[in-house]
């Protein structure tokens, strides 16, 4: 499909990005030679695609997904850190950005991202899964998730360690994160690590595709602030404390939009609403 957004993505070397519906954004990992793993310069590049997809109004929901039908992501190129360590470039040139691994891992941004994990998601891979890294995840049934990162002398720096322990408690984590066990798509599930199953490796894009649309019908004004709402509380030790913040930033914005408008007529005249691009 082409494209019709106001401003032009960013170019890159290791990502494909391709538009399912007009409102939704589907960025593929292209390093299946590589198990799609990810190096430096390519966290960069995702993270000017993902700042691009928050400033694009025609946008509403991304995808990631990986290229081929083994890895999803199989974390941080390691071929490329051993070789860092012989000549190591300037610290600029081996450091992830303020948002973390593939962009994902410890960003804020303001709209939804779907997993659709196609493969094993290893490592950083698994890091871009866990939580609200990624707001929703579908993995398919041959899907793997671990953090081997201890087996080759590294640890989960991505935010993969007190994430896994808050979602999975701290003797399945522990598990995980110093024996490399992996975890199949029926154990992320039975662990609240993502939210379903594909019905075959086969359909696991289409089914990521239907429940973005979903959120895609949504007011963008309503979407982006429930999304900060569910972060905030994630991060906020009290309930009533992040309930608040959220208030103090968002709600006369919300209440003063476009869409909250346009949303309440809709209701009331029982037709469809026609959103506007969100001005949050």
């Amino acid at each position: 499909m082409a494209s019709t957004h106001q401003i032009q993505a960013p170019k890159s070397s290791s990502f494909i990005l391709s538009y399912p519906t007009p409102s939704i954004l589907l960025i593929t990992i292209n390093r299946p030679q590589q198990m799609n793993s990810i190096h430096f310069v390519a966290h960069w590049e995702v993270d000017a695609i993902l700042q691009w997809f928050d400033n694009e109004p025609s946008l509403r929901v991304a995808i990631i997904t990986g290229a081929g039908s083994k890895a999803f992501c199989a974390g941080q190129d390691l071929i490329e850190q051993a070789k860092f360590r012989k000549n190591p470039p300037p610290k600029s040139a081996r450091s992830h950005p303020p948002s973390g691994f593939a962009g994902i891992s410890r960003r804020v941004g303001k709209k939804p991202i779907i997993a659709a994990v196609n493969g094993f998601a290893l490592g950083g891979g698994f890091e871009i899964c866990l939580n609200w890294n990624s707001d929703l995840v579908v993995a398919s049934p041959t899907a793997s998730f671990g953090l081997p990162e201890a087996t080759v002398g590294l640890y989960a720096a991505a935010g993969g360690l007190p994430r896994v322990v808050r979602n999975c408690g701290m003797q399945v984590a522990t598990e995980i994160a110093l024996t490399g066990r992996r975890l199949t798509a029926e154990e992320a599930l039975k662990h609240n690590l993502i939210n379903k199953i594909s019905k075959t490796q086969e359909s696991i894009i289409d089914e990521s595709v239907e429940m973005a649309k979903k959120i895609s019908l949504l007011s963008p004004d309503a979407v982006i602030v429930t999304r900060a709402g569910l972060r905030e509380t994630w991060e906020t030790a009290s309930v009533e404390r992040a309930t608040q913040i959220i208030s103090d930033r968002f709600e006369h914005r919300l209440f003063e939009g476009e869409n909250m408008r346009i949303g309440l007529e809709a209701f009331a005249t029982k037709k469809k609403p026609q959103w506007v691009p969100s001005k949050l």
